[in-house]
């Protein structure tokens, strides 16, 4: 009860059966406050706390970083989404 609460959240959002407006987001929590978020639509970090906004400067500044934030729409994303309608949603 007495100490801090940390997690990492992510999820992938889409509403088209086609997959092609399926958005990424990376949350970045403490205390349940998410204090740095990566969204795909945005392309970028984005801070919330005064430390969520230094983090965030400097994930923004790395290209690596970035770049595998980014690639998770299709690895990650569209992946599982995929396996997921084909086991559930095409079963009728």
């Amino acid at each position: 009860a007495n100490g801090y609460y940390y997690t990492r959240w992510n999820k992938c959002i889409h509403s088209s059966r086609d997959l092609s407006d399926m958005v990424f987001i990376d949350n970045y929590i403490f205390n349940k406050d998410v204090f740095i978020q990566f969204n795909s639509t945005v392309g970028e970090y984005v801070g919330y706390t005064e430390h969520g906004v230094y983090n965030a400067q400097l994930y923004n500044k790395d290209p690596n970083i970035l770049q595998q934030e980014r690639a998770e729409v299709e690895r990650y994303c569209k992946h599982n989404a995929e396996a997921y309608q084909t086991a559930i949603a095409d079963k009728s």
